[in-house]
Order: C-alpha cells, then sequence, then structure tokens
C-alpha cells in the first residue's frame, strides 16, 4: 500500500474545508445550536491505573468492564488498573481500553452529578478513536456494538501498520499551512510511497504529521529550518489517518456494514468534516473513510465555538481535549471528568 503523494502546497487550507458525506435525509442536525459539549479522548489518552477507582466506587462502571470483557476474551479492567503499560498502549487493546474507560467516566459522572448532567450535553463528538464512544453516548451504536467495534479497529490499525512500518511525528510550533509547506519539503526527500501529510489538525502549533518513516525522519530534520519550535515523534503503531490505514478501513467497512446504526439523538460531529450526520449509511461511511482521512479538529472546536457553545466536558481518561481547546479560547469553560 502506497503512502499519499506529497502534500502540495496549501493542503492544510483544502483539509479545513468540508469534505461532508451526503445523503438524502441527512439534514437534521444541519442548523444545530450547541449550548453543552461532551467530548471524548482518543488514543494516546490511556495511562496503568486508569478506571480503577472509578470501578471501585460506582458499579455501573465496572459492569461496563464486564461485559467489555466478556466481548474481548480477556480481563480489561485489569490491563487498565495493571499494566503491563505495552499491553495497554498497544493499539489492537488501547482502542476498547479508551472507549471503555471513556463511558465508566459518563458512569462516574452520572453518579457524582446525577442523571440531569450526564444527559446535559446537546452536541458530542471524539477524537478519531473517540468518535465511537460519542456515537455511543448519542444512541447511534450500542455498548457491545461499539466494543466490537474498536476491538476490531485497533487491531486492523495494528495489522496495517505491521504490513508496512510508517509513523507519526507531532509539529509544534507552526500554523497549518507551514506544517503542510514541511512536509511537502519532507516528501520530496522521501523515496516513493514514504511521503507524508497532516494527519490531525489538533490547534494552531499543534499539527500531527502521518507517513512513511523516511518521510517521519526528512520533517524530524527539516523541522527546525522551517522554525518549528519542536518535534516529537508519537508513540503510535503507524501513519494513522492516511492510506496506509487502507486495510484496516477495508475490513472495518465489512464490519460496519453488518453493525446495526441508529440515528443519533443528538448532532455527533464527525472528524472527516466537521459537520453532524443523521443518516446511519453515512455515519458508516464516514467511519470508515476516518481512517484515512485526516482528523479536522479544530474546525471541529472552532465551529462549535462560533455556534454559541457555552459549557463543556472532557469525558474519559487524562486531559488531552482540554489542552486543545485552551489554546483554541482560554475562557472557555471545560470541566474534566477523568477515571
Amino acid at each position: 500500500m502506497q503512502a499519499r503523494a506529497a502534500a502540495p502546497r496549501g493542503l492544510a487550507a483544502r483539509g479545513r474545508r468540508s469534505v461532508s458525506v451526503q445523503a438524502s435525509g441527512d439534514a437534521k442536525f444541519a442548523d444545530y445550536k450547541p449550548k453543552v459539549a461532551f467530548f471524548f479522548p482518543g488514543q494516546g489518552a490511556q495511562t496503568v491505573g486508569m478506571a480503577k477507582e472509578a470501578a471501585e466506587a460506582v458499579p455501573a462502571a465496572k459492569q461496563l468492564f464486564e461485559r467489555a470483557s466478556d466481548i474481548l476474551g480477556y480481563d480489561l479492567l485489569a490491563v487498565c488498573a495493571e499494566g503491563p503499560k505495552e499491553k495497554l498502549d498497544s493499539t489492537a487493546v488501547s482502542q476498547p481500553a479508551i472507549y471503555v474507560a471513556s463511558l465508566a467516566a459518563l458512569e462516574k459522572l452520572k453518579a457524582e452529578q446525577g442523571e440531569e448532567a450526564a444527559a446535559a450535553a446537546d452536541v458530542t463528538c471524539g477524537l478519531s478513536l473517540g468518535e465511537y464512544t460519542a456515537l455511543t453516548y448519542a444512541g447511534a451504536i450500542s455498548f457491545e456494538d461499539g466494543v466490537r467495534l474498536v476491538k476490531l479497529r485497533g487491531e486492523s490499525m495494528q495489522a496495517a501498520a505491521d504490513a508496512q512500518p510508517s509513523g507519526m511525528v507531532s509539529v509544534i510550533g507552526l500554523s497549518a499551512d507551514k506544517v503542510a509547506e514541511l512536509c511537502e519539503a519532507a516528501s520530496a526527500e522521501a523515496p516513493a510511497g514514504q511521503g507524508v501529510r497532516i494527519a490531525n489538525y489538533l490547534c494552531n502549533g499543534n499539527y500531527a504529521v502521518s507517513g512513511g518513516l523516511a518521510g517521519c525522519e526528512a520533517v524530524e530534520r527539516l523541522a527546525k529550518g522551517f522554525k518549528a519550535r519542536m518535534t516529537v515523534r508519537l508513540a503510535v503503531a503507524g501513519a494513522f489517518h492516511t492510506d496506509f490505514m487502507a486495510p484496516a478501513r477495508e475490513k472495518l467497512q465489512e464490519a460496519l456494514a453488518g453493525t446495526a446504526i441508529q440515528e443519533p439523538r443528538i448532532p455527533v460531529i464527525s472528524n472527516v468534516d466537521a459537520a453532524p450526520h443523521a443518516d446511519p449509511d453515512t455515519i458508516k461511511a464516514i467511519l470508515a473513510q476516518q481512517l484515512t482521512a485526516p482528523v479536522q479538529w479544530e474546525t471541529t472546536l472552532k465551529t462549535l465555538l462560533d455556534r454559541g457553545l457555552e459549557k463543556s466536558y472532557e469525558i474519559g481518561p487524562n486531559k488531552v481535549i482540554a489542552g486543545i481547546m485552551k489554546r483554541i479560547d482560554k475562557a472557555h469553560p471545560i470541566e474534566n471528568i477523568t477515571v
């Protein structure tokens, strides 16, 4: 599987534009006016020890882990609580772990602040993997189907990464346009099929690029010349959100075809085009597309704020999303419900 060709100049601007997947009857949430958002984290938020206290204190949270473990075939709570770190960090395990831990955090919110607080969101979204958690919260995907999907997603992404080594690099201190130029220069130096492109549009000064190992090395080598503050090689299996993940996308498409997805009860903002979708077939298509498309998180948060978002909750392990939101709008109130 070849990586996408060298990123042309201006990729960043095009990446921020809507790449909407439309279907008849998919405009239900077009005029949504958000007030309270629930955000769910993605891969990388996991830490050994997560969910241990929540499972001990909240019976409903522990039950989620028990139900998930029956599907997964191993004790998920034990891995979350005790590790080893190498196992928890593996793509195949971390994805179901974060999915279930985030929903356990929702049960913690319910136990501490009541049903009304847990149902307060009128819009939701998640960072990459977190989109599945958001769809579950919105009633589009059942918990059991969600566990099965993220299990297959993680395993398929790991297999795709093992088949063709690749990587991701976080570039700190540059605008999206400058990172796109850096990707273009790095791709020009890399062998065919080893190019890189922006994979995660997080916030100004923080973008992750994905691609072949030679392309990643070129990004690290050239970044200082583009006046980047620093680069960080990400501890992930491979080049997520690029064509390196095409084999995983094909497997996920097959699984999604056989999964019942309902119309969400509230808008769920897609990573692919920063827009909400109501049509189940469109949601299936966009979830598959998400594996090889850049994550439009910066546009998502800015759009929510522009539409009047008043308060947010990050629900799940760590505080990654809250940090990104503060980079975009320091004054926006965001509360963390961690596990």
